[in-house]
């Protein structure tokens, strides 16, 4: 039997995957612009 209990913490496992996804995929240009400044700054 499914449950609503089961569908709901079907429902978070699902967001929770999709959050660490979207954090992680937005983290990288955001690494990669704040390094490319620092680094850049470093060369003048």
């Amino acid at each position: 039997m499914y449950s609503i209990e089961m569908a709901y913490a079907r429902m978070r496992e699902l967001q929770d995957q999709a959050n660490r996804s979207r954090a992680h995929k937005l983290a990288e240009p955001r690494a990669r612009r704040l390094f490319g400044r620092a680094a850049a700054a470093k060369k003048r």
